[in-house]
């Protein structure tokens, strides 16, 4: 079978790609970011600018089923991907005979859309359910794996924390394990399975978010964390954070979007997938349970929720030694300079370079797109500066406060940056 994935590169979608092309099938991932991963079939595509379904033939062509995987959170064009894309997608699946189509959407939001990313993914599944195909959508709760993306993520980060932040105002969820939603997929794609129909994808037990987090801290071999009941300012300044680091770029499921989800939760009846499908999905200690966690876990969830400091603290320290260097430590910065032997005029035009030179460094690092750039600049300026500081006052080495050794735990903290920058 010859199967477009939409979405191919994420958490689902990638267990998705896994198993269907160790049955035998042809898969093309379909993404809006190149993969370079040799043997996959990929095609770089934007489904929230591809709204003509005319350009969706050429995709399709000798396609026998279609899986749209693809979801878009806060800060990105949640219409543009949930509903105007997808829709130009079943549009040309319709003229182009492509019977079989499996949406994946997300559970509840067919009882209660919160926010702007449940409303669109309700509309998606209506433009889906208008169309003469064999649809079948799917509306998973907390998908939890072995890998990690988004919410399941976020889990395992704040298992990490010695102290649990439990948020006000949060419902319960059925979180279901990867493999099970997996195994629905290959369900539907067999001939002769059932469609039209929409399932939730639920666990059989309801928990809370922070007994989720407890079982994932177990998992991780932690002993129990005290757990911090968060008044409600504190949530929400929480969630506005997440909000800010949106606007620069970076995707995290901690926003104002994922506050009104998990005041809705995340729980659904799990009895309809298991009579039409034969699943009996499992409960959460028990997946966990059969696969142990290894030290590459823990790393994980330790990074994680070290993460956004050490990005924001590195980017605020270089934007801080700009704003220092055009300010209160200008004549510091001056006379070492001179005492370097150069000129007034060379000496000014050398420190106010450096000064904007930390400030732009600063700004890329907090700014994702260019978040690459800046760790890149910001290695080679600390290298400039150790050797400009040797050549030009070698008697700083021995300065008490050691600020040229102090040039190399910066550069380790930037390495470290430049390694946990990929989010998938």
């Amino acid at each position: 079978m010859r199967v477009l994935l939409v979405g191919g590169t994420g958490l689902v979608g990638s267990a998705i790609y896994a198993r269907l092309s160790a049955d035998g099938h042809e898969c093309i991932l379909v993404s809006r970011h190149a993969v370079t991963i040799p043997g996959r079939h990929h095609i770089t595509l934007d489904l929230a600018r591809t709204t003509d379904s005319s350009e969706w033939k050429g995709v399709l062509a000798g396609v026998d089923a279609v899986i749209n995987a693809a979801g878009a959170l806060q800060g990105q064009d949640m219409q543009g991907v949930h509903v105007a894309g997808s829709g130009a997608l079943y549009a040309a699946c319709e003229s182009m005979g492509v019977r079989r189509v499996i949406l994946f959407s997300a559970i509840g939001v067919d009882r209660d859309a919160r926010s702007d990313f449940s409303r669109s993914k309700r509309e998606g599944e209506a433009a889906l359910m208008a169309r003469d195909l064999d649809w079948i959508v799917l509306r998973p709760s907390v998908v939890v794996g072995r890998p990690a993306y988004g919410g399941s993520a976020l889990l395992r980060g704040l298992a990490a924390l010695p102290i649990l932040p439990v948020m006000p105002d949060t419902a319960a969820i059925q979180p279901v394990h990867l493999d099970d939603v997996v195994e629905t997929v290959v369900f539907f794609l067999q001939p002769g399975a059932p469609s039209r129909v929409a399932l939730d994808l639920a666990g059989p037990e309801r928990i809370a978010f922070s007994d989720a987090v407890a079982l994932l801290r177990a998992w991780l071999r932690w002993r129990p964390a005290h757990r911090l009941n968060l008044p409600a300012w504190a949530a929400s300044a929480a969630y506005r954070a997440g909000d800010v680091a949106q606007m620069l770029g970076w995707r995290t499921p901690v926003n104002t979007t994922a506050q009104a989800e998990m005041r809705r939760g995340a729980t659904g009846d799990p009895e309809p997938w298991r009579q039409m499908t034969g699943m009996r999905p499992r409960e959460l200690a028990v997946a966990l349970a059969r696969e142990p966690a290894s030290v590459q876990e823990r790393w994980f969830a330790r990074l994680y929720a070290l993460k956004p400091l050490i990005f924001g603290v590195f980017g605020l320290f270089w934007i801080s030694t700009g704003i220092i260097s055009l300010g209160p430590g200008w004549d510091i910065g001056m006379s070492l300079l001179r005492e370097g032997g150069l000129q007034e005029r060379f000496a000014a035009v050398t420190v106010t370079a450096g000064a904007l030179a930390d400030l732009v460094i600063g700004l890329s690092i907090l700014w994702r797109p260019l978040s690459r750039y800046g760790l890149w600049a910001a290695l080679i300026i600390s290298l400039t500066y150790a050797l400009i500081g040797t050549v030009l006052v070698p008697r700083l080495w021995a300065d008490p406060l050691g600020p040229m050794l102090k040039i190399w735990p910066v550069i380790m903290l930037n390495l470290v940056a430049m390694a946990i920058r990929e989010d998938r």
